[in-house]
């Protein structure tokens, strides 16, 4: 899709979600995806600097209301989908209100900016691990 679609101007809430969500959740995908423009990608055949610049230009020339992302938790490549956004944000300096949305055994749960970052970071990771069994 254009960067400055019409479709995006006309309706300025977008979703991007994993390709994988519309195969395995299309309930969950047609809940989120009402009164939203709704775009697909897929980090495993994608590199997630196309995502992050195609969403970056979408940031640059549209004011959205609202920016959702959704994918299926525990996936190596749709994790990479919200880390996408994330950059996309810092390139853009976009002030727009992102959600972070993942699928759990079939539930939707909202993931905070923090837990995206420190998804990141192995070591951070292992750190809280290690405290919330005691393992130091």
């Amino acid at each position: 899709m254009n960067s400055a679609s019409k479709e995006i101007r006309a309706n300025p809430r977008l979703l991007i979600y994993g390709e994988c969500v519309r195969i395995e959740h299309p309930e969950i995908l047609r809940e989120f995806s009402k009164g939203r423009v709704a775009l697909a990608a897929c980090p495993e055949g994608e590199h997630i600097n196309v995502i992050s610049l195609k969403v970056a230009s979408i940031l640059c020339r549209v004011d959205l209301e609202d920016l959702l992302v959704l994918s299926v938790d525990g996936s190596p490549h749709c994790v990479q989908l919200h880390h996408a956004v994330e950059e996309a944000l810092k390139t853009s300096r976009s002030p727009v209100r992102v959600r972070h949305l993942v699928i759990y055994k079939g539930r939707v749960s909202e993931i905070s900016k923090e837990a995206v970052k420190a998804a990141r970071y192995l070591y951070k990771i292992e750190n809280l691990i290690r405290k919330a069994y005691d393992l130091e």
